[in-house]
């Protein structure tokens, strides 16, 4: 089968292509990222004389067209992803992550290509922290930022395209990603990234906000279990159960980095900041048989420190940047 991967540079896209380079051997893929600042080619050194490269950006009209009509899956991970970027400058999110999924929309219905398109359980905006409900695939949307507004415009479209053109696509929104190759803006790798630099993790508010967390290799095998069985037209949420609130995952990430339980800051709290994710993935699950592996979060995040610990030469100079961007966020 020949896959085209979209922001297969990215973190996720990233971790997608190398398992499935080992997982699905079969499969040529190819992958066109924009290679924006959290992209970064180099993280496929590993697996580049079995996957095509193309640099470009899914809103280019012609370049998109061009590769779709030589696939025969797309597996659309590209998306400007950041929360706090997305307040302090939203255009690059609407180009992206609504222009960019249009493109690849009438691409595929022109070729007839099946279609699978990522996006996350913030389109359904937050719960409450005392709420037992979680997110299920009938959640109404209600974004709550410019980055979750524009992805879930991004969902709509596609519903939308395959109700009224028939396109073959199946969606996914799936729970906090973390793992290898993520980026260091983003919360663990920020805090694992801080503590191997002697730097004191940082907290918004009371670090009361909750997330539900899955690691990326868990989510990239329910992305592959989808596009092969699952059923056209449909969403799934993908989530592994992992609930913690963002204080227990610095305790977990300190306690796992010999560091004593209070070594940490509280910074200003983000604006709008959404207050508890939680996901339901009985349907994933009862349909297709997937299961997480990384059942245990201690597990997973051990993985992710010992990755980061191993690969700081990745990291450090990404790290600069993003710290500086904080700095001028007073975050």
């Amino acid at each position: 089968m020949k896959v085209l991967v979209t922001g297969g540079a990215g973190f996720i896209g990233t971790n997608f292509v190398l398992r499935t380079a080992s997982t699905r051997p079969d499969w040529q893929v190819t992958v066109l990222d924009a290679l924006t600042y959290a992209g970064n080619r180099a993280n496929l050194d590993g697996v580049a004389d079995r996957v095509a490269f193309v640099e470009g950006s899914v809103a280019d009209a012609d370049l998109v067209d061009s590769l779709v009509c030589d696939a025969d899956a797309v597996v659309h991970f590209a998306a400007e992803s950041h929360n706090d970027n997305s307040l302090d400058d939203p255009w690059p999110f609407i180009e992206s992550n609504i222009i960019g999924t249009y493109r690849l929309l009438e691409a595929v219905r022109r070729h007839r290509v099946r279609m699978h398109h990522i996006s996350t359980d913030e389109v359904y905006g937050d719960l409450e922290l005392d709420d037992p409900a979680r997110f299920t695939e009938s959640t109404p949307l209600n974004p709550s930022s410019p980055y979750s507004a524009s992805k879930a415009s991004a969902d709509l479209l596609v519903r939308a395209w395959i109700r009224s053109f028939g396109i073959e696509a199946t969606l996914s929104n799936c729970s906090n990603n973390y793992g290898p190759y993520q980026h260091v803006e983003k919360f663990i790798p920020r805090q694992v990234t801080n503590v191997l630099m002697g730097i004191k993790p940082k907290l918004y508010g009371q670090g009361s906000n909750v997330r539900d967390w899955i690691h990326v290799d868990d989510h990239n095998d329910a992305v592959v279990t989808i596009l092969e069985n699952g059923r056209p037209g449909e969403t799934y949420l993908i989530g592994a159960d992992g609930e913690r609130d963002n204080r227990q995952i610095v305790a977990l990430l300190l306690e796992l980095m010999d560091k004593p339980p209070d070594w940490f800051d509280l910074v200003t709290d983000r604006p709008g900041h959404d207050l508890r994710y939680a996901i339901d993935s009985s349907k994933l699950r009862a349909e297709t048989g997937w299961s997480p592996r990384y059942q245990d979060i201690r597990a997973g995040l051990a993985q992710t420190i010992d990755w980061y610990r191993r690969n700081e030469g990745w990291w450090r100079a990404a790290k600069e940047r993003s710290e500086a961007m904080y700095a001028r966020l007073g975050r």
